[in-house]
């Protein structure tokens, strides 16, 4: 079983992300965060996936986009540093990833299917890596990081943004109508 990553492996800029992974085996974590994630964006009402809550913000849709985009970039880190690869990998600009990534344009079926399939890919990297490369370190947008706390994070980061969605965009309305098992449309 794959256990959190030590204080030592990583900066202080990451124990947020890491704090919101909850106990438990990764790959198990990983699974069901993705079907409740799926199950999340597939309960919304259309009018709900275009949603921003406040001028400047992004959609529903842009949302995913970004989890799709953030997990990418930080599976590819895990590949990077769990290799042995000691080049400093840089930072990107997630406003801009969202701004130039067409979320806006595309149905949220598709967005679902990219989000399972880099999700699966994810899950598959993880089962394939070796005990002895989840420690290995490597520098990430200017970060000392583990391999395992990169793993770690990909849960943290959606965890968060989960988070975000319910109270931010979907609001009370939305959770108790989704804890009743039905769809919630706004009034």
């Amino acid at each position: 079983m794959l256990r959190r990553p030590e204080r030592d492996e990583y900066a202080a800029y990451f124990d947020y992300y890491i704090g919101l992974v909850p106990e438990g085996e990764l790959q198990t974590i990983l699974t069901q965060q993705g079907e409740r994630q799926v199950a999340l964006f597939s309960s919304l009402a259309p009018e709900q996936i275009d949603y921003r809550y406040a001028p400047g913000k992004w959609t529903v849709k842009e949302v995913l986009g970004h989890l799709i985009d953030t997990e990418r970039i930080m599976s590819y880190r895990l590949l990077r540093i769990a290799r042995g690869d000691q080049t400093p990998l840089v930072g990107f600009d997630e406003n801009a990833f969202v701004e130039h990534g067409g979320f806006q344009l595309r149905d949220l079926s598709d967005l679902l299917e990219e989000y399972k399939a880099v999700r699966a890919s994810t899950i598959a990297q993880v089962r394939g890596i070796s005990p002895e490369a989840w420690t290995r370190t490597g520098l990430a947008n200017g970060n000392k990081l583990s391999a395992k706390t990169l793993a770690y994070v990909i849960a943290g980061h959606e965890a968060h943004h989960t988070t975000i969605l319910k109270e931010r965009y979907l609001g009370k309305e939305w959770q108790l109508a989704h804890e009743q098992g039905s769809q919630y449309t706004e009034k």
